[in-house]
């Protein structure tokens, strides 16, 4: 059905009722691994169609990047020809991938229990905001779990108002977190013949991802509090000035400190009793800070960047997204590829893992809506495809 078969996950079929980010993220880096994902939409298609702007070719950007690799197909469930389709599809699919309110797909025989009814080896992977009990009624979405899992209240200035991050953090972790999760349930299901529910939340992956604030919490009972750029267990760890613009510094421990002090030509620092040890550094930050920035100011950032690379002291200047992608250039990582050929062929950005022997595949671009709908309405009609 799907042509031509490449990646790790050949032969694979996934079943995407996903909308918005964090299903089609997941859905996407699966296609990426060689997985024929075919992406259900309603009629009126992904919401993420209309989030505009900025376009390309009067397509909305949000939409064509997490999309890329799929065949879409329109259906209607409330149309019961549509639904017995999404139910055939789910029946032959070897991964279902849903983000419903949890029990949205019940009156259709698209929820967990009905689909394993018929496909017992499936893999069914369910995306909410706050989890299948207590939270099942709340609408997930990611400013919502930035807010409530504490997110916002560590961002910002510690005098100014909470802030959201620059994007939607906990969509993209969740999406992981299911990617990982279905891939090993397919471990499983290899070894076992059975297939399984696999269950993330928005919640969830947000307090995990949270990590040492979690970890101060839960482990040490302390509730961390807004420092604008800078790491409560760690200095240098934030942007400094320099001639021309901030500088990020990360002199994490006292080796890097010390070749950090070097450059700057003030290695006597590096021995100071009150800057020795990384505790001590942090103790007495606001003494050391004006000591490294006086030396920072002498020179502009991407020159500091270079001596401080060279030395081995991590850091790096404070990049437009533009810059982003010029230093992976810059660093042969490069970022840009394009999904597709010929005159649909759509730039996006490379899949993050690098495989010696199965590459990333980005064999079709981000789907019209309905794109490939006859070809798959005429799959699930042949009952011997």
């Amino acid at each position: 059905m799907s042509g031509k078969q490449r990646g790790p996950l050949d032969g694979m079929l996934v079943a995407d009722f996903s909308r918005i980010l964090a299903g089609p993220y997941a859905t996407m880096l699966l296609a990426d691994l060689g997985a024929d994902v075919v992406k259900v939409e309603d009629p009126r298609g992904d919401d993420t169609r209309t989030w505009t702007p900025p376009v390309r070719d009067g397509v909305s950007t949000y939409y064509l990047g997490v999309n890329r690799g799929k065949r879409s197909i329109a259906l209607d469930f409330r149309n019961p020809e549509d639904a017995r389709l999404g139910r055939e599809l789910a029946r032959r699919a070897d991964v279902v991938i849903e983000n419903f309110k949890p029990g949205g797909l019940t009156k259709y025989g698209l929820d967990h229990a009905s689909v394993s009814a018929r496909n017992p080896s499936v893999v069914y992977a369910s995306i909410s905001g706050f989890g299948s009990g207590a939270g099942r009624k709340v609408p997930g979405y990611d400013l919502m779990v930035q807010a409530v899992s504490g997110l916002m209240s560590l961002t910002g200035d510690p005098e100014g108002p909470a802030y959201r991050a620059g994007i939607s953090v906990f969509d993209v972790m969740a999406g992981n977190h299911a990617a990982i999760g279905i891939l090993a349930a397919l471990l499983h299901r290899d070894a076992t013949g059975q297939g399984q529910l696999v269950e993330v939340n928005l919640l969830s992956s947000a307090l995990t991802g949270l990590v040492n604030h979690s970890s101060g919490y839960v482990a040490g009972g302390t509730v961390p509090y807004r420092m604008g750029n800078a790491h409560p267990s760690v200095f240098p760890y934030e942007p400094l000035p320099t001639a021309d613009r901030d500088l990020i510094v990360t002199a994490a421990n006292d080796g890097q400190f010390g070749r950090l002090c070097e450059v700057l030509g003030i290695p006597e620092v590096s021995d100071d009793p009150r800057f020795l040890h990384n505790t001590d550094r942090t103790r007495n930050r606001e003494e050391l800070r004006p000591l490294l920035v006086e030396r920072l100011r002498t020179r502009g950032a991407l020159e500091w960047f270079d001596l401080l690379v060279e030395a081995g002291v991590p850091c790096g200047p404070i990049n437009t997204i533009d810059g982003g992608f010029a230093m992976a250039e810059r660093f042969g990582l490069d970022p840009i590829v394009e999904a597709g050929e010929g005159e649909r062929a759509v730039p996006t950005t490379r899949h993050p893992i690098r495989f010696s022997e199965t590459p990333a595949v980005y064999r079709l671009p981000p789907p019209e809506l309905n794109e490939h709908g006859d070809e798959v309405r005429a799959w699930l009609e042949d009952e011997n495809a």
